[in-house]
């Protein structure tokens, strides 16, 4: 794997400098390079949100996802006197979508992607390659239970994993309404195959 790549991807995510554990950090660095270079991505910024919304990019919709899950922490500890693991919310939201780079790469066009076959391809659903990603890499437990977001047979919520899955439902539905001026649920009624 190149520099520039990790170059890159601590470029478009700052807030994996708030990550205070230097192990993870790097776990969520290399899930993220890992994603990029099988999924072929010429750029991470070339990675669409949702497969038919290209205005926004995953690296957008990532770093908000994480913005408001730390802020949300934070709430939680002042409002609530809760101790939520700032670095277990801050790599899920990180990674919850990381599996886009595998899922998406037959929805651009061809000259960004040069994927390879073993790992990207439309039919697994980002929220699980997600999870794979980070387990590949080692993430601690807490994290991989965090990111399987669209997935209902996680057996144990964490407080973690609920910051980072509302965290997700807002940014998504400000993006599908922004976009395409419908809700966050009517584009799942729409276009969605992961409920159906």
């Amino acid at each position: 794997m190149s520099v520039d790549r990790i170059d890159e991807i601590t470029s478009a995510f700052p807030e994996l400098a708030e990550i205070s554990d230097d192990t993870l950090k790097e776990q969520v660095s290399r899930a993220w390079q890992l994603g990029l270079v099988r999924g072929g991505w010429e750029s991470m910024y070339d990675i669409p949100y949702a497969w038919n919304i290209h205005e926004v990019t995953t690296v957008e919709h990532v770093r908000g996802v994480t913005q408001i899950a730390t802020s949300a922490a934070n709430l939680t500890r002042s409002v609530h006197d809760a101790e939520p693991n700032l670095d277990v919310t801050i790599a899920a939201a990180l990674l919850h979508d990381v599996g886009k780079c595998y899922e998406y790469v037959a929805y651009v066009d061809a000259e960004l992607v040069d994927p390879d076959p073993t790992y990207a391809d439309a039919t697994i659903p980002h929220s699980l390659s997600s999870y794979a990603l980070a387990h590949e890499v080692g993430c601690p437990i807490a994290v991989q239970q965090a990111i399987p977001h669209v997935i209902g047979e996680i057996p144990t919520r964490t407080l973690e994993a609920e910051l980072v899955k509302q965290a997700n439902a807002i940014s998504s539905n400000a993006i599908t309404q922004a976009t395409m001026g419908i809700s966050l649920t009517e584009w799942i009624d729409e276009y969605s195959t992961a409920i159906r």
